[in-house]
């Protein structure tokens, strides 16, 4: 069961974060930059929803993902799959997206 709520959880980021990134993208496109400049701003901005999401979360469920003690038989399968689809998100929404968009 936890695993599923970790699938659920998996795909809502990454199309939040895909569409604040193509969001971002297009407002710079309009200010008439160059289309690799945008993408390489997009991709690299402070707020770049990929790599802060991804980070911030990987960081506490990688020590989630290797508990033993009480509540591991939960904490673990849900770890597990968030950590796994933050990591492949993160490599998607950064370069994947941005063939497919183009």
């Amino acid at each position: 069961m936890s695993a599923g709520i970790g699938f659920i959880a998996v795909f809502v980021v990454p199309v939040l974060n895909g569409v604040v990134m193509v969001s971002f993208i297009n407002q710079l496109r309009t200010q008439r930059m160059a289309l690799e400049e945008c993408y390489r701003e997009g991709c690299t901005h402070p707020s770049a929803p990929g790599i802060d999401d991804g980070a911030c979360c990987q960081f506490r469920l990688r020590l989630d993902g290797s508990s033993t003690g009480t509540g591991a038989e939960v904490q673990r399968p849900l770890a597990t799959v968030v950590t796994g689809g933050l990591i492949t998100s993160t490599l998607l929404t950064l370069v994947v997206l941005l063939v497919i968009w183009v």
